[in-house]
């Protein structure tokens, strides 16, 4: 399908999906913390669990694949839950802790911005630790099972199979009020994405290609519903927005977008496979979100994007390439940092 011939019917099949990383509902961007420490790759392996449970990736395999047949969208929810787990706290879990009943402090899945994580994510994450700990009782820990389910379930949409390295134990913390600064948001500028990517370690080059990760994406229609109306204040929709799409966008986002429980698709013309599609997008101001779009609009952004637009094998080893760098922030190693957890939900 021709990227300019998105029609009503197509848009229609989207509504009621999901939306995936990184998207937070429009709002400022809150100044960034300090980067966290990170430990490098050298502490993790490949071959962390060869003795201590040699079939695990085989049983999270069994996991996400049954998963991706009987509910296709596990695959942007378990990828988006990846995301947001590494972006605060490093990856280590904690996204996946649930807040104490009664509780007055909230983990991290309670925060505004984890609102939208999709249940088929965590559902996902939850089935596959059940098994591997029917065959390795405490032995593996949460964060290494999402990051496995995560490439693997990139690689069934048509994405690249990568090594995952492991050896993370899960995080000890999980606080919701950790959450804002460290998510990108639907409408953050360049210059604020750069500047929270480098916090965590990664380059410009990184946030091109890991925001490739939209290309099975979708969003709400409050986290872009500005841009057809009011944009920056204007009381005009952006400039930057094809006009085709736009038409087609107020058919199911009105004015009153923010309350719409409609979603659409980032990449209109491939949504489900784990392609290019969505830089090709860019190239023909079909980003749905400001902050995609920008990146086709900034000297600093607009090269790699056009790189990965013209050539779909670089931008799948470049993407494998940023997930496994991403995967080590803020690595958490020993029981003086972390722990294992039986039931990814709650702390030991």
């Amino acid at each position: 399908m021709h990227v300019l011939s998105l029609t009503s019917s197509l848009i229609f099949r989207f509504l009621f999906l999901i939306s995936t990383f990184p998207i937070s509902p429009a709002k400022p961007t809150a100044s960034h913390p300090p980067a966290l420490p990170r430990h490098r790759h050298r502490e993790l392996s490949v071959d962390y669990y060869s003795k201590k449970c040699p079939q695990l990736e085989s049983l999270v395999g069994s996991v996400t694949s049954q998963r991706f047949k009987e509910a296709p969208v596990s695959a942007p929810a378990t990828i988006r839950l990846f995301f947001h787990d590494c972006f605060v706290e490093g990856c280590d879990g904690s996204i996946l802790i649930e807040t104490k009943k009664g509780g007055k402090k909230l983990a991290e899945r309670e925060a505004v911005e984890n609102k939208e994580l999709r249940e088929e994510g965590f559902e996902s994450i939850t089935k596959a630790k059940a098994l591997v700990e029917s065959h390795c009782p405490s032995r593996v820990s949460c964060s290494d099972i999402l990051a496995i389910a995560a490439r693997d379930f990139i690689h069934l949409a048509g994405g690249p199979y990568y090594q995952v390295k492991k050896g993370r134990w899960d995080g000890k913390i999980s606080t919701a009020t950790n959450v804002p600064p460290n998510i990108p948001r639907s409408n953050s500028t360049v210059d604020q994405l750069i500047k929270l990517f480098a916090s965590k370690g990664l380059t410009v080059e990184d946030l091109v290609v890991l925001s490739g990760s939209h290309t099975i994406g979708f969003a709400h229609c409050k986290s872009f519903v500005d841009r057809l109306y009011d944009f920056k204040g204007t009381k005009r929709p952006d400039l930057n927005l094809n006009t085709r799409l736009l038409k087609e966008l107020r058919m199911y986002c009105p004015s009153s977008g923010r309350s719409s429980r409609a979603t659409l698709p980032l990449d209109a013309t491939t949504p489900f496979a784990f392609d290019n599609g969505y830089y090709r997008g860019l190239g023909s101001n079909m980003g749905l979100l400001g902050s995609d779009q920008a990146l086709f609009l900034d000297p600093r952004t607009k090269p790699i994007a056009v790189e990965m637009a013209r050539d779909k094998q670089r931008f799948l080893k470049a993407f494998g390439d940023a997930m496994d760098k991403m995967g080590s922030i803020g690595v958490k190693r020993g029981r003086k940092h972390g722990e294992i957890r039986k039931d990814c939900r709650f702390f030991l």
